[in-house]
């Protein structure tokens, strides 16, 4: 399995380079792996999954929530017509 050599960083939007050296037999699900980011030095501590149970899992929950977000009307100040 590899994993990405950089990643983009969550809270700068520059991005974290890989940290971690690749183990002897290769990366494994339950493996961590440690980037560091370019623009704010924040260092991530990432788990390795499994790419097809990931995939599975993000659908599941991001459907509900971009429900809820799409519900939400968005709050405009009182008085103003834009």
């Amino acid at each position: 399995m590899d994993v990405p050599e950089t990643i983009t960083c969550v809270d700068c939007g520059q991005p974290a380079r890989l940290l971690s050296y690749q183990p002897e037999k290769g990366w494994r699900v339950g493996d961590y792996v440690a980037y560091r980011c370019t623009g704010c030095n924040d260092r991530w501590d990432l788990e390795v999954g499994d790419p097809e149970k990931t995939a599975e899992e993000a659908a599941s929950f991001h459907s509900p929530l971009l429900d809820l977000l799409s519900a939400r009307k968005p709050n405009r100040p009182s008085g103003r017509d834009d």
